[in-house]
C-alpha cells in the first residue's frame, strides 16, 4: 500500500457467528468510533474490508486470542493485510470499569492498538498448528486415563478392595482385576465398565502416539527434536510436544524470554527498597511449563551418559553432545545443592526446569533455520 493512505486500526470482538467491529484514526486525539457488527463468515469480513479500502485507508486488525482461533488471521495476511493476534492476559484494563460487551471490547482494542500497547502472540503455520492439536489430543487422552483409573481405584476402595502389590497399573495388577467378583451383580456390571473405561484411554493413548512418532518424522522440525533428545529426560514424545508448543525457537533472542514465555520466572512485587519476590508468574504456556517440570525430575540422580541415552546421541553433532553433558553436570550438581540446602522438592525441581529450558534453547539454537 502506498506511503499517502490514512492509518485506520481496525479492533474486531470475534465470536462464533458475529464479529463486533471498531475503528482508531491515525493520532492520540483520532476518532474511535463503533463500525457495526457483522456475521462471522468471509464474505461478510470482505465486504467490510472493501468499503473501507476505498476510502483510501492502510488497514491494520487487531482480535484477541481465543476459541475461534487463527482462520481470520490467516485470511487477513493471506490478502496482504497487517493483523495481530494479542493475548488476552496482557490486554490493560482498568480496574474501575465494571461494564464489559463486545462493542466495548472492540472500541478498547481499536485503541490501544493504535497506541502500541498490545502484545501479539505467536501464530504457528497450519501443518505445527497440527501438529500442536495432535500433541494436545494425546494429553487430553492422559488425562481422561488418569481420571479413570482414579474413579476405577476408588471403586475399589468403597468396596475394601485392597491391592499389595508394589506398582498399579501393570501386569500383575490388571491380572488382579480380572480376578476380582464383587458381591452384587449390579456392582459387577459397573466395576466392569470402570475397567473397560480405563482400557479405551489406555488404547487411545496408543493409537495417538503411534500417530504422533509418524507425523514427527515427517515434520520440518525433525532436525530439532532429534537434537532435543540428547538432553536427559527428554524423550521422542517430549521433545515434539515442545516444539509444537513453542514453535521456532529462534523467535526468542535469549534463553530469558523463554523462560518467561512458559511462566518459569519468579514473580516480583517491589516498591521503593523492598524488593519480594513469589513463585513462578506461571504464565504463557501451560502444557509446555508441565512437560518441562515432569523432565526436571530426571536430574536428582547423579550425572551419567545410560545405554539408552548413547543410543538417542547417535548422528548429532559434537556440539550438541558437548551442551547437553554440560546440562547434566549443571543440573544434577544444582539438585543436591538445593535440596543440601533445605529447599522443598517442588521448588528445586522448578528450578531446574528453568535452566533445562535454557539447555533446550542452546541446543534448538544449533539447527538449522527451515522454511
Amino acid at each position: 500500500m502506498g506511503n499517502n493512505l490514512q492509518p485506520k486500526f481496525v479492533g474486531m470482538d470475534v465470536h462464533q457467528k458475529s464479529i463486533s467491529i471498531a475503528i482508531a484514526d491515525e493520532g492520540p486525539d483520532g476518532e474511535v468510533r463503533l463500525y457495526g457488527t457483522i456475521k462471522n463468515t468471509v464474505e461478510a469480513i470482505d465486504k467490510v474490508i472493501r468499503k473501507l479500502v476505498s476510502t483510501g485507508a492502510e488497514l491494520h486488525f487487531v482480535y484477541e486470542a481465543g476459541p475461534c482461533g487463527f482462520g481470520l488471521y490467516r485470511h487477513l495476511t493471506g490478502d496482504g493485510f497487517h493483523c495481530i493476534v494479542a493475548a488476552p492476559s496482557m490486554v490493560p484494563k482498568k480496574s474501575g470499569v465494571r461494564i464489559k460487551n463486545d462493542t466495548r471490547d472492540a472500541l478498547s482494542l481499536a485503541r490501544l492498538f493504535r497506541a502500541g500497547e498490545l502484545s501479539p502472540i505467536y501464530v504457528p503455520d497450519t501443518e505445527d498448528e497440527a501438529m500442536r492439536d495432535l500433541t494436545r489430543a494425546r494429553n487430553d487422552a492422559r488425562i481422561a486415563a488418569r481420571k479413570a483409573k482414579q474413579r476405577l481405584h476408588s471403586f475399589l476402595l468403597r468396596n475394601e478392595f485392597i491391592y499389595n502389590g508394589k506398582k498399579k497399573w501393570v501386569k500383575s495388577h490388571s491380572n488382579w482385576l480380572v480376578k476380582l467378583k464383587m458381591k452384587h451383580p449390579a456392582q459387577q456390571v459397573a466395576f466392569q465398565e470402570y475397567v473397560d473405561a480405563v482400557n479405551e484411554c489406555t488404547e487411545r493413548m496408543a493409537r495417538l502416539d503411534e500417530q504422533i512418532l509418524k507425523a514427527a518424522d515427517e515434520w520440518r522440525w525433525a532436525p530439532t527434536i532429534k537434537a532435543l533428545q540428547a538432553l536427559r529426560g527428554v524423550s521422542l514424545l517430549t521433545a515434539v510436544n515442545m516444539v509444537a508448543e513453542i514453535g521456532d525457537f529462534n523467535r526468542f533472542q535469549n534463553p530469558k524470554e523463554l523462560m518467561a514465555y512458559l511462566g518459569l520466572v519468579p514473580s516480583e512485587h517491589s516498591s521503593g527498597d523492598r524488593i519480594r519476590r513469589g513463585g513462578i508468574t506461571k504464565t504463557g504456556n501451560s502444557h509446555a511449563r508441565r512437560i518441562c517440570v515432569e523432565s526436571a525430575w530426571s536430574y536428582r540422580y547423579q550425572a551419567r551418559i545410560t545405554q539408552f541415552l548413547l543410543k538417542r546421541h547417535e548422528g548429532l553433532a559434537k556440539d550438541i553432545l558437548q551442551i547437553a553433558w554440560k546440562a547434566q553436570l549443571r543440573l544434577c550438581t544444582r539438585y543436591r545443592r538445593l535440596r543440601g540446602r533445605g529447599k522443598a522438592t517442588q521448588v528445586v525441581v522448578v528450578a531446574i526446569a528453568r535452566e533445562l529450558v535454557a539447555f533446550m534453547w542452546a541446543i534448538a539454537r544449533r539447527i538449522p533455520a527451515v522454511a
